[in-house]
């Protein structure tokens, strides 16, 4: 039996965030198994800490999908890393450091919650054009009403697309995705979020939508902040086409480096059988 925890990221009202499960002992598993845990879950993430190969690091964590290993990704990386330190990890200094296969991810502790610093995006820039017409009619809407669209792959390989309001996000209702595919669009001035973000990417041969999503967000503010559509902070909403009432804050360094923090809290903890 493994030590284990189930932990709602992103929001302070409970089961109104995304859930991540952590196994906190995942040293002598195998990828199979691993892999088999986490399509069992059907979360969107699982992970499972285990002891670190770079000194710098104080943990090290592999994070699988329903269907294959992630090299990061943004809600499993603050909850993974509540958990960890409620089984007792104990950083060497204030600021926690995680080893995944993205490499070197630190941590903070924020008045809004724990904080993770955005691992460089593997790719990004313009979207072909052919690629945007295709996006616009996976979302049933026209190609004019997409102002701009961005590579944004920093973990999971997202594309993103910026529409004129967050009422148009949320009015959304796509087709078969078949892509890692964000959608944003800003409140108004004044608003208690500056946007709404919508995740969406392919499942079992139908359209799934994420919670609130860590990865996306970071990549989204990487872009809008580069393109000069917004200054950091900000705070952004997701999820509430879900039901669920997700709320992320994104700050920079002033080395420009993307932070993104949000709420966690375990819901359950036990044990696991693996």
């Amino acid at each position: 039996m493994r030590r284990f925890m189930q932990v709602d990221v992103f929001s302070d009202t409970a089961y109104l965030g995304n859930p991540v499960a952590v196994v906190l002992d995942g040293d002598g598993l195998t990828t199979e198994a691993m892999q088999r845990f986490a399509t069992w879950t059907n979360l969107s993430e699982t992970t499972f800490i285990v002891a670190r190969s770079r000194p710098e690091a104080d943990y090290a964590v592999r994070i699988f999908d329903t269907a294959s290993e992630l090299p990061f990704a943004g809600h499993p990386t603050l909850g993974t890393c509540h958990a960890w330190l409620e089984a007792g990890g104990h950083p060497r200094d204030g600021q926690i450091v995680q080893e995944c296969p993205a490499g070197l991810v630190p941590i903070r502790r924020t008045a809004d919650g724990l904080a993770f610093r955005s691992p460089p995006a593997f790719r990004s820039g313009p979207v072909e054009e052919n690629l945007v017409n295709r996006i616009a009619g996976m979302l049933r809407v026209e190609r004019a009403a997409i102002l701009d669209a961005q590579w944004a792959a920093n973990g999971p390989n997202w594309v993103a697309v910026l529409f004129g309001s967050a009422t148009q996000v949320l009015a959304l209702e796509p087709g078969f995705v078949d892509l890692d595919l964000g959608v944003v669009g800003p409140y108004p001035a004044g608003s208690s979020e500056a946007f709404e973000v919508r995740a969406f990417f392919p499942k079992d041969g139908r359209t799934a939508e994420d919670p609130v999503t860590g990865s996306l967000n970071a990549a989204i503010a990487e872009w809008l902040v580069g393109t000069g559509r917004v200054t950091l902070p900000y705070a952004v909403s997701q999820g509430r086409a879900l039901g669920r009432r997700g709320r992320l804050h994104l700050s920079a360094d002033g080395d420009g480096a993307i932070w993104v923090a949000g709420a966690t809290a375990t819901r359950v903890a036990g044990e696991v059988d693996l």
